[in-house]
């Protein structure tokens, strides 16, 4: 293995150890702060991070040309879904959250298709297909038990994978050249905008502790600003499809991470949940 790959290999152990425990962080820190404060505190201080970071680099963004797409994006990519996912791992485990959100490279396909036209074979057919299916045994035969407040937080976590599909296409149409830290910057921006007045008005009275401030820096600058910055390397120096194969690495380190850390079951339901998806993702990425 070369130099290239050493690298490209380790990034992508890292980047998904990030996002991986960004659910861990969720999982500890959602049912005391509510979804909305902590999606707020997230993107608002990963935002300030990324900030300091351009204005050292002398990189700042147009946003008085791009702030209506800054916004949609940050509505899109942030906003809506990890308000979603926030609320869903409040009812099931970080590990079931992350295993759905592996979903989302199929919704991508299927909005591509339909928005910009992009070419849907036979395997990203079987792998759409695959997909449903695996959600389907991994809902049934999760620990958890199965009810009106479960299946309410599955099909959150659905809609999450859903809207960050949304944001991938919207992403790949209306910022075509952009440097990707400027869209980093800008949709973190946009998304503390829109989320203060609602954050401010729902903020919970919480007794702060060094478990619950711990859990916040590390979703907002782990998880999302540094995670964002290999994200971004990851894509310039090996490529878009290689960077998305992440989705593959993802599930095992928050699986891991529950277990490891919040004492999360691990039953064969899940397992298998999680291989039906990821081979259904594979025949996507793959086609």
């Amino acid at each position: 293995m070369g130099a290239g790959s050493i690298q490209t290999f380790t990034l992508l152990l890292a980047l998904a150890a990030l996002w991986g425990g960004s659910y861990l962080f969720v999982r500890i820190a959602a049912p005391e702060m509510g979804a909305i404060p902590l999606v707020f505190l997230r993107v608002c201080l990963a935002a300030l991070g990324l900030l300091a970071l351009v204005l050292i680099v002398r990189q700042i963004p147009n946003f008085r040309q791009r702030w209506p797409q800054f916004l949609l994006l940050g509505l899109l990519n942030n906003v809506i879904p990890m308000t979603l996912i926030a609320s869903a791992v409040i009812h099931l485990t970080a590990s079931l959250g992350a295993i759905l959100n592996a979903t989302t490279p199929l919704f991508t396909v299927v909005i591509a298709t339909l928005w910009l036209r992009e070419r849907f074979g036979w395997k990203k057919g079987l792998g759409v297909v695959l997909g449903i299916a695996g959600v389907g045994v991994l809902t049934g035969f999760s620990p958890i038990p199965v009810d009106l407040r479960t299946l309410r937080a599955v099909l959150e976590a659905l809609l999450a994978a859903g809207s960050y599909g949304l944001a991938a296409v919207y992403a790949r149409k209306a910022f075509q050249g952009v440097q990707a830290l400027h869209v980093a910057v800008g949709q973190l921006c946009g998304s503390s905008f829109l989320l203060l007045p609602f954050a401010l008005g729902t903020w919970p009275q919480v007794e702060i502790s060094a478990v619950l401030v711990g859990a916040v820096l590390g979703l907002a600058l782990l998880s999302t600003s540094i995670a964002y910055l290999l994200y971004f390397r990851l894509i310039a120096t090996a490529g878009a499809t290689v960077a998305a194969s992440v989705t593959f690495l993802i599930p095992f380190f928050s699986i891991l991470f529950g277990v490891v850390f919040l004492a999360e079951p691990l039953s064969a339901g899940m397992l298998w949940g999680l291989g039906i998806i990821l081979t259904s993702v594979w025949l996507v990425l793959n086609n």
